[in-house]
């Protein structure tokens, strides 16, 4: 299904001209299955549905002028499914990438990938570079997908990382700040995210910017994925700008999200 990223709503333009929204957000999209087996409809349904909610969540994000957009897609723990819903994740991918790719260049959507992509086959992965190469100088908006990611390998990479720069003496590891720790994660120029959201009413990060999500807001909502809408991102966006964010340091009372 199409779908258009055009004029802003009202309440959406005065809560930005009002408030200090976030720049970046990151999205574990959860609630795919459940949805379709309350559905009784196929796994695949659910993921196909979901597609389509993250199509509304673009749209929420550009019309309110949100620059990083972080979306937990394929988790590397997701390979232990079965081959059948693996199958139907990476299909469903393919699809995606195939008929959204121009649609998301011609609106200034840039896309970027973050994760072990090699566990995809080659085909796919030449896709996923063409992807990039695509939309790689827009601005608009930075749509950074995980997939295949886990913020443990990706911590584990990055150390592993900065001893063979140790080893090969590029690097001395009195040198080594969590500034520089930083630079060898997957997408070291894109910020820390300042608000994380996951759907479906569970309360975990499940793997996902480990190292990123320090300081991050956390809210969690009963809704499933496939049914998130722009109402839903416009809440988050109200609940976010409600709060006082002190990153470990700064004294006053917290206000309460409702």
């Amino acid at each position: 299904m199409a779908f258009s990223l055009i004029d802003h709503s009202d309440e959406c333009l005065k809560l930005s001209e009002q408030k200090s929204l976030p720049q970046h957000i990151a999205i574990i999209m959860d609630g795919n299955s459940r949805w379709a087996k309350a559905k009784s409809l196929p796994r695949v349904a659910g993921h196909k549905e979901g597609a389509q909610a993250v199509k509304r969540c673009i749209k929420g994000a550009i019309s309110n002028h949100i620059q990083w957009l972080t979306l937990y897609a394929f988790s590397s723990e997701n390979w232990r499914r079965t081959p059948e819903e693996v199958a139907d994740l990476t299909a469903l991918l393919r699809y995606y990438l195939k008929f959204e790719a121009r649609k998301l260049h011609k609106e200034g959507v840039c896309v970027r990938i973050i994760g072990d992509i090699t566990r995809f086959d080659k085909k796919l992965q030449q896709e996923f570079k063409a992807i990039e190469q695509l939309t790689e100088k827009n601005n608009r908006l930075i749509l950074t997908l995980a997939l295949s990611y886990g913020g443990r390998g990706e911590i584990l990479q990055a150390v592993k990382r900065i001893a063979d720069d140790v080893q090969e003496h590029k690097l001395i590891s009195e040198q080594v700040t969590e500034e520089i720790f930083s630079q060898y994660l997957f997408a070291p120029d894109i910020p820390d995210p300042d608000l994380i959201v996951r759907t479906s009413g569970e309360y975990r990060l499940s793997n996902f910017l480990l190292w990123q999500s320090a300081y991050a807001e956390l809210i969690f909502v009963e809704t499933l994925w496939p049914d998130f809408n722009e109402d839903h991102f416009n809440h988050l966006l109200d609940v976010y700008v409600r709060r006082e964010r002190r990153f470990g340091s700064r004294p006053g009372l917290k206000v309460s999200d409702k």
